[in-house]
């Protein structure tokens, strides 16, 4: 997250809720698995359409899928296979807050994404 000179919870919450959409996506890092976390020797990374992760908390607990959308305004991720019913029948996907999932496969694609990633590796 930014860094903040004020030690007040009022303001700190004011710049995480204010934030511009290029550094939300920074804020929303998610947890590494254990094995991502030997091999790339570093805690979190921010969180891609293409990532598979684990949800660690409430009703869909254990649950594992691809990430399909990043709500970077609602702070929240959709994942491919977590959906209800609304009132017509139509399947909805269920928003999640990024605290709560785990990376446990990363989508490197990317190549400024693999290049990040090595470079953390090498203590970087």
């Amino acid at each position: 997250m930014m860094k903040s000179k004020s030690k007040k919870p009022s303001k700190q919450r004011k710049r995480f809720f204010k934030a511009p959409l290029h550094r939300r996506g920074k804020i929303m890092s998610v947890h590494l698995s254990n094995d991502l976390k030997e091999k790339y020797g570093r805690r979190s990374f921010p969180i891609r359409v293409g990532d598979t992760v684990r949800v660690l908390r409430g009703d869909h607990k254990n649950m594992e899928g691809k990430v399909i959308r990043v709500d970077r305004k609602q702070y929240k991720v959709y994942i491919e296979n977590i959906f209800r019913e609304n009132s017509k029948g139509d399947r909805v996907h269920i928003p999640i807050h990024y605290s709560n999932l785990m990376i446990i496969n990363l989508d490197l694609s990317d190549e400024w994404r693999r290049r990040r990633l090595e470079s953390s590796q090498e203590g970087g």
